[in-house]
Formats: structure tokens, C-alpha cells, sequence
């Protein structure tokens, strides 16, 4: 998983809930959700952080 919050660092995934090539990622030991894309190789590409499910859940 790479993007944000810092361009090309990875972050280790603890739950990833996919929805139709777009997926919520919550990071271990970060209570943010990050928002992105699955990649056709299974990483993640994320573009914008949620403090909370229910937030991130509305972005989608």
C-alpha cells in the first residue's frame, strides 16, 4: 500500500475492504482509513485518509 500520507512509503494493511476497484485500508497501528485504488497486482494506490470507518465510508 503506498500513497498517502506520504508518496512511495509503504504502509503494512491490517483490513481492506474492497468495492468495485476503489478500497477502504486501515494501516496497522493508525487509527486513519485511507481510500484508493486496487491495483491489478493487489497493492494499493491511496489518495486521501478518513479519521474514522464512518467517514470514509460517506467518501466512497
Amino acid at each position: 500500500m503506498t500513497g498517502w500520507p506520504a508518496q512511495g512509503e509503504p504502509l503494512h494493511p491490517e483490513i481492506v475492504l474492497g468495492f468495485h476497484g476503489l478500497c477502504l485500508v486501515k494501516a496497522v497501528n493508525d487509527d486513519d482509513w485511507y481510500m484508493g485504488s486496487l491495483n491489478d497486482d493487489g497493492s494499493v494506490t491511496c489518495w486521501s485518509a478518513y479519521g474514522d470507518l464512518y467517514e470514509a465510508l460517506r467518501g466512497l
